[in-house]
């Protein structure tokens, strides 16, 4: 017998076959897991802390680095939240250099204070203009409140190396973000003797009115971590012209 060949066949076969195909194309689709998200984002960018200063000359307003000098800001923001700037002076202008306060009352007496902590210097930030550093004596890890603002460009108080007081530099923790109008203000104000320091005091006297936290650094999550070191405390500079714990 013969066998009769139908016209159809191939093309049902093709169609099915096709059909298979899809079918197992889709459910691989299906069964194949997400692509699990990149491990490498960026991570989100902290704020740093600013601290507001309010004094008889005008307001202006440190941004801290926490990042760079962590015992230092630590140290800076509890003298701000217990409220020891608030009343003391700007004791001491040399224009075209520094200006330096945060320890002397208007009558020019020292306030107490916490111990001193270790020198961040060596941290990569350099004392240029406008920014803000840890007062200190000889002893490089001798800063306690006291802090000054770079009015110039001053690279020959950073940290050099640690043979000595003279080569380790001055902590550079943060830098005026707005007002140093005000810091060239408090410098271009004659200075003179007054009380215990033979020279180099404002006259008048710039009254530090209050220093606080701005935004939401005002309302911390948790404690800031202690500065306290427990080194002995600080003993009075040798040299007038570097920045010290002492007029």
């Amino acid at each position: 017998m013969t066998a009769i060949r139908h016209p159809l066949r191939p093309l049902l076969i093709a169609s099915l076959a096709a059909l298979l195909f899809a079918f197992t194309a889709t459910r691989a689709n299906a069964e194949t897991p997400p692509a699990p998200a990149s491990s490498t984002a960026a991570p989100v960018a902290t704020a740093h802390p600013q601290v507001e200063f309010k004094t008889s000359q005008g307001d202006f307003v440190i941004e801290l680095f926490p990042d760079k000098a962590p015992k230092t800001v630590a140290n800076f923001l509890q003298y701000v939240k217990d409220g020891f700037y608030d009343g003391t002076v700007f004791h001491r202008v040399i224009p075209g250099y520094l200006i330096q306060g945060g320890l002397y009352t208007r009558e020019l007496r020292p306030k107490r204070t916490q111990p001193p902590i270790p020198d961040e210097a060596n941290n990569g930030l350099s004392n240029l203009r406008g920014t803000v550093a840890a007062a200190r004596g000889p002893d490089p890890d001798s800063a306690t409140a006291q802090f000054f603002v770079n009015v110039v460009d001053n690279p020959r108080l950073d940290y050099v190396g640690n043979q000595s007081g003279m080569t380790w530099g001055y902590a550079v923790f943060g830098k005026i973000v707005r007002g140093m109008e005000v810091v060239d203000k408090i410098d271009n104000l004659p200075t003179g003797p007054q009380g215990p320091f033979i020279g180099d005091v404002p006259r008048p006297l710039v009254i530090i009115e209050s220093a606080k936290l701005i935004g939401e650094a005002a309302h911390p999550t948790q404690e800031p971590v202690s500065p306290v070191t427990g080194q002995a405390p600080a003993s009075t500079p040798a040299s007038k012209k570097k920045p010290g714990t002492k007029h």
